[in-house]
């Protein structure tokens, strides 16, 4: 499975407020925080990465070992960490839901990867996908969970070939491909995130290479779209909402990455919150809003990287950098999460190459 820790990467030691106002919008409060137990190193830090209604937030740290572990943040600022049961290489959360059930995955000591789903009471559920390989750098992801805990992810066969699977409450498992899906090593189909209604989104890449976003319905259709303007690389569905409006990014024929926003009409608008020209610069949207608000983050040209907010109703986007965000190279701000109260989870990193989790509150 291809850099699948890479899928996307206690109380509070230290919380600190700040506040900004973007051009044209009201002013909205930094919250910052660390996870105990987090490195101060070079890519070492907290990595806030999913935040749900009521604004419980999970991802996960990494420690001065270098070793990842997952981690709940409630609205008051307390931090709870945690391993998954044969998590000897680390512990990532993904997805929570509106009743703080967590999904994510584990590595253990052969390097096997493994889904989990943490209940908001603590207990964790090992979730193996049937057909998942069991040898190093293979096995299941548990990528998304929605309000009534259906579960969206996918696994690695023994050839390492990616197929999407949805779980039921119940722990019945239905695994999928997409049509067109390829079947060499790596390639694919990955379902990443689930809807209220049950609906899924992801993408699967073709067996040229070519990735291609899905939308699969409740009765398991599957629809599959391409942002216009993309390049032979192809596009990425990375989140949907109850109305089934889906955001991700797509790459163009320079290589240059742009956001969408795809209607559950199948019309697709495509936007850009770093003028950027450069390969492997540009805007990578990750999470929408059940009122539509998407965000993310882009890149510029110096290669420093800024959060943003797009707006529902008009498209407004608006750039932001937390405080203490670094300058350089890779360094700079990554917004991951909006939930329906429009509060933002994300991380940044500073000069020194740590990482530190963020809110960003409207």
């Amino acid at each position: 499975m291809q850099n699948a820790m890479q899928v996307l990467r206690a109380a509070t030691c230290l919380c600190l407020l700040f506040a900004v106002r973007m051009p044209g919008q009201q002013k909205l409060t930094f919250t910052t925080f660390e996870a105990p137990g987090a490195g101060t190193a070079a890519d070492q830090g907290t990595n806030p990465i999913s935040i749900n209604a009521g604004g419980f937030t999970t991802g996960w740290y990494t420690d001065t070992s270098g070793f990842s572990h997952a981690f709940v943040r409630a609205p008051n600022g307390s931090v709870t960490t945690f391993d998954a049961p044969l998590a000897s290489n680390g512990t990532i959360g993904l997805s929570i839901n509106a009743a703080g059930a967590i999904v994510g995955y584990s590595e253990d000591a052969r390097g096997v990867y493994h889904g989990f789903v943490r209940a908001a009471d603590g207990a964790i559920t090992m979730i193996d996908a049937p057909g998942a390989g069991t040898t190093a750098a293979l096995g299941t992801l548990a990528c998304g969970i929605n309000a009534a805990g259906t579960i969206a992810g996918y696994y690695a066969d023994a050839n390492d070939e990616l197929h999407a699977y949805v779980r039921e409450v119940n722990g019945t498992v239905t695994t999928f491909d997409a049509p067109g899906a390829g079947t060499g090593l790596g390639q694919g189909t990955r379902a990443l995130s689930i809807n209220p209604a049950g609906v899924i989104a992801g993408y699967y890449q073709d067996a040229s290479g070519a990735f291609h976003g899905f939308v699969r319905a409740l009765g398991g259709d599957i629809t599959s779209f391409d942002a216009p303007g993309e390049g032979p690389e192809g596009t990425y569905a990375l989140s949907i909402n109850g109305g089934g409006v889906v955001t991700g990014y797509y790459v163009d024929a320079n290589y240059v990455d742009h956001g969408f926003v795809r209607a559950a009409s199948g019309d697709i608008t495509t936007f850009g919150a770093c003028a950027v020209a450069n390969r492997d610069q540009g805007t990578l949207s990750q999470s929408i809003g059940a009122t539509g608000s998407v965000t993310g983050y882009c890149v510029d040209a110096s290669s420093m990287y800024y959060g943003f907010v797009r707006g529902a109703e008009n498209g407004a986007i608006n750039r932001f950098s937390a405080p203490g965000a670094g300058t350089g190279g890779g360094q700079g701000t990554y917004a991951y999460s909006i939930n329906d109260a429009g509060v933002i989870a994300g991380y940044y990193v500073d000069a020194s190459g740590v990482h530190h989790g963020f809110l960003l509150t409207p």
